[in-house]
């Protein structure tokens, strides 16, 4: 089976995403598209997948070109497509999920469709219960659950969107393994769209790589990493030195906090946190460091502790009193609880901007908007929609909309889905930041990340947390075990019975 995608081209409004774009893909191997943020790779695989329409060009199947009206089009044809934040229904069970999308309807044989499900996970080593919800997923289970789904849909061609954002090691090895095996033995056709190139390098036989919308270059796995960072920027990247801060006095103490959540009880987690500090929170997904982040903004209150901003105790306000206490949040889901999907940059702005009067002050928002565009390099006009902008340029304006002066700004996954560049420069402004006197507490799967950037790593493990005081000491390698807890015994005896020490 061969799939062409001939002469693609795709404009919205006066960005062209797609121009003139042709690929081959053969049955038997695993294919990478790569390209930063905005380079037209998710738009591509959603033309090639149904999910949208192009405005010319077409998808051809071992010579026969295919009119795509809708994913359930492109299923029928054997293309299906795992998308960066899955689409199904949290509410709904495995079981309901897996059956979604069937030709038999909603309401086929249960029992029939149930071993089939039961089948495939055994297949393929995934552990999911047919009964259980899917909003008690982790990303990486969604993420199963999406594939088998496809699977028993007979695809011959899976498009995987950025599979490994948000999933521990161990999730993305047996993820590679099933993957592997598809291509090797199933006969398939796996296309990775990612922007890490260590993944790509592990994983794949082909690269195409995407820059402003265009084709730029095709390379054969393996080959230096160099290489594929110029073709997808035109030149190499390189991390700035992390700046070395003078920190403050203490801007945020949590004492002896437990919480209690529908999936784990988190237990007795201390951290105080000192002005021009940053604090890397570390765990697979669902290990309590997500529920003790959003108990420090007063999204959750704890069941027990205490927490203080600058002296000042919040153990059970609002999400609101901590904004006022100089306290911000950037959430992982930026579409879901950070920005507003449907509403302009403009728009988003004028919710941010302080008055006293009934009305807004639409020509202050729109300077201010077209001002933080230009200062925050984003690549967006102040009426453009934000649900247009790519994933990291959606990023840029959200710390664009963050006041000036901050206390504390946590994040969840501020890096995720973005490519080298993008992620560097978030970093840069959170350095900036943190040079300003704000401490920076934050989540993320990509264990470098945490080991480059914190002072401090807060390890989490089953709802109990340990405190790393060098992370200098620690390899990503030796974190990855930790969190998995292996070692983690040893590091709590070492280090959690050390005070810390007082300012």
């Amino acid at each position: 089976m061969q799939v062409h995608l001939q002469n693609i081209t795709k404009t919205f409004g006066r960005v062209r995403a797609n121009q003139d774009i042709s690929l081959m893909f053969e049955s038997g191997k695993i294919y990478a598209v790569l390209g930063e943020n905005g380079a037209g790779k998710s738009t591509l695989m959603k033309i090639m997948s149904g999910y949208q329409r192009a405005d010319s060009g077409q998808v051809v199947i071992d010579d026969t070109p295919l009119e795509l009206r809708s994913p359930t089009d492109a299923i029928e044809h054997g293309i299906g497509m795992l998308y960066q934040d899955p689409l199904d229904f949290p509410p709904f069970t495995v079981l309901e999920n897996f059956i979604a999308g069937r030709p038999v309807g909603f309401f086929p044989e249960q029992n029939e469709v149930r071993q089939i499900l039961v089948e495939l996970c055994q297949r393929f080593g995934f552990n999911l219960d047919p009964d259980t919800y899917v909003d008690q997923l982790t990303i990486g289970e969604r993420q199963q659950l999406e594939i088998l789904r496809l699977l028993s849909l007979n695809v011959r061609v899976l498009i995987l969107d950025e599979p490994t954002t948000g999933i521990s090691a161990e999730q993305k090895t047996a993820l590679f393994d099933v993957l592997k095996t598809l291509a090797r033995d199933g006969d398939m056709s796996i296309i990775l769209v990612s922007h890490k190139l260590e993944d790509v390098l592990e994983l794949c036989d082909e690269a195409y790589v995407l820059r402003r919308g265009r084709l730029v270059g095709q390379q054969t796995i393996p080959c230096p990493i160099s290489d594929l960072v110029a073709l997808m920027f035109g030149k190499v990247i390189e991390r700035h030195a992390r700046p070395d801060v003078e920190q403050g006095k203490p801007v945020l103490h949590v004492t002896e906090v437990s919480l209690t959540s529908r999936r784990l009880d988190v237990e007795h987690v201390s951290l105080r946190v000192h002005a021009g500090e940053v604090i890397g929170l570390a765990g697979l997904d669902g290990s309590g460091q997500n529920e003790f982040i959003r108990a420090c903004t007063g999204l959750l209150h704890p069941e027990s502790g205490t927490i203080q901003v600058r002296g000042r105790t919040m153990t059970r306000a609002s999400y609101h009193d901590f904004a006022q206490a100089g306290v911000a949040f950037l959430p992982a889901g930026r579409l879901e609880e950070g920005l507003i999907d449907g509403m302009n940059l403009t728009e988003h702005l004028a919710l941010t901007l302080p008055s006293r009067l009934p009305w807004v002050n639409w020509w202050r928002a729109w300077t201010t908007t077209r001002n933080r565009i230009q200062h925050f390099n984003v690549k967006g006009r102040p009426f453009s929609p934000i649900q247009t902008l790519s994933g990291g340029n959606q990023q840029r304006f959200a710390l664009a909309l963050l006041p000036d002066k901050l206390r504390v700004l946590l994040l969840e996954h501020p890096t995720r889905g973005l490519d080298v560049e993008s992620a560097l420069y978030i970093w840069d402004q959170l350095l900036a930041r943190r040079s300003d006197g704000t401490a920076i507490i934050f989540i993320s799967a990509e264990l470098d990340e945490i080991v480059a950037y914190s002072d401090r790593i807060l390890v989490f493990f089953g709802g109990r947390a340990t405190l790393v005081d060098d992370p200098a000491l620690m390899t990503a390698g030796h974190l990855g075990e930790l969190i998995g807890g292996r070692g983690i015994g040893a590091l709590t005896g070492a280090l959690a019975v050390q005070p810390e020490t007082p300012s």
